[in-house]
């Protein structure tokens, strides 16, 4: 066994900790990919199930081919009576909760328990494949039941007849959606199922390595994902086009705080370094919906940008996802506490893609650590007289 430590960037920053075969992100080009389509045409010119097929099983999907997928997705988002008496509870434990995950990973948690999902060391491939469509077909359902809960309303049941993403806004918004809110959706959701080895992909990843069940895997990375230097919040870009309120406040309220050091939600990106492709097509889907909030939102990130350009000469903040993404769901009835639920609900797919990657692999991650503290061993001190341990109850061998 080789002993020696090998030093890597702090937050392992560019580093290559595995391959893949389901897509990358070209931060410098902007551009990113599921597999070998521009995952920017896939979201605008097909469906959200067949991106999701092309990530789990390497093709597109022809006619037949997805009229059993999309039949494969219904059947799998049933709730287990079990887990549906539990949903009101947990909605009650979670409704104060910071965190917009927190409930779904409970009933999710207890969605494995009732069946009986096994880990994925125990499992051959096609099980794998079955727990991953599973999974993935009924987190949006938990997430919308849990948010019905959560306003007072009882949870409804899922329409066989509507795709993945229209069966999805009809779950929370309580009407099926028209062509137009359900594309605008779709494409959004389809943009967002993968990008990259993120925290909550690679979280994904690491869980998997252990041979632990699918469930577990996705759980931690939704833990991952509600981290705020991660998951992020489009509702948070509202809250922004809130607060400067009107076109002759943009100056003000932007050059106040990039002087006082604060961050202007939904711009930046750790990867791009140029406009990010997610929402120059969400600007477009937006743009299409028109309206009053549509323009202010324009007009803010353009002034933004120069203001910027002002302010920190040589430094481009363009827009990411978050903005528009904020924008569409609004303008298709997606309340903003469910916009970052809407973001897990399409990243589901990608984690579970990833996770039969690496359960392909069958290599624990296993990295190392630099000590960094005293030296050791050092010799105990002296105990203090009279500070004595507390003994410990033994239990006899016979009763234990």
């Amino acid at each position: 066994m080789n002993d020696t430590l090998i030093d890597v960037p702090r937050g392992l920053t560019n580093v290559v900790a595995a391959e893949t075969a389901l897509g990358d992100v070209r931060g410098h080009e902007g551009f990113y990919h599921y597999r070998q389509y521009s995952a920017v045409e896939l979201a605008s010119e097909r469906s959200f199930e067949e991106a999701w097929h092309l990530l789990l099983f390497g093709t597109l999907p022809d006619g037949a081919e997805l009229v059993a997928f999309r039949e494969r997705i219904a059947l799998a988002r049933a709730i287990p009576d079990e887990v549906a008496e539990l949903l009101p509870a947990i909605a009650r434990l979670t409704a104060d909760a910071p965190d917009a995950l927190a409930g779904v990973r409970m009933a999710l948690a207890a969605v494995a328990a009732a069946d009986r999902i096994r880990p994925l060391y125990d499992e051959g491939a096609y099980a794998r494949v079955a727990d991953a469509i599973r999974v993935s077909a009924v987190t949006p359902v938990l997430l919308a039941g849990l948010h019905a809960l959560a306003t007072g309303r009882v949870p409804l049941r899922s329409r066989d007849d509507l795709g993945h993403v229209a069966n999805y806004l009809y779950l929370v918004t309580g009407e099926a959606p028209d062509a137009r809110s359900e594309h605008a959706v779709s494409a959004y959701m389809t943009a967002a199922i993968d990008h990259g080895f993120n925290a909550s992909t690679f979280t994904a990843r690491v869980i998997a390595s252990t041979g632990a069940d699918l469930a577990a895997a996705v759980t931690g990375a939704l833990g991952s994902l509600s981290g705020p230097l991660h998951g992020g919040a489009p509702s948070r870009a509202l809250d922004t086009l809130d607060e400067i309120a009107t076109p002759d406040r943009i100056d003000e309220w932007v050059t106040a705080t990039v002087q006082r050091g604060g961050r202007i939600m939904g711009f930046g990106h750790a990867v791009y370094r140029t406009e990010d492709p997610r929402s120059r097509m969400l600007r477009g889907i937006a743009e299409g919906f028109g309206g009053a909030r549509v323009e202010f939102a324009v007009q803010v990130e353009r002034r933004v940008q120069e203001l910027l350009a002002e302010l920190k000469p040589g430094r481009e903040l363009h827009t990411n996802v978050e903005f528009y993404a904020a924008i569409v769901m609004e303008a298709c009835g997606i309340p903003r506490s469910m916009f970052t639920p809407t973001f897990a609900a399409a990243r589901v797919v990608g984690w579970t893609a990833h996770i039969l990657e690496q359960a392909a692999d069958g290599k624990i991650v296993r990295p190392s650590s630099r000590y960094v503290g005293p030296p050791a061993p050092q010799p105990l001190p002296a105990r203090v007289q009279g500070d004595q341990p507390a003994r410990a109850a033994v239990t006899p061998p016979e009763r234990r």
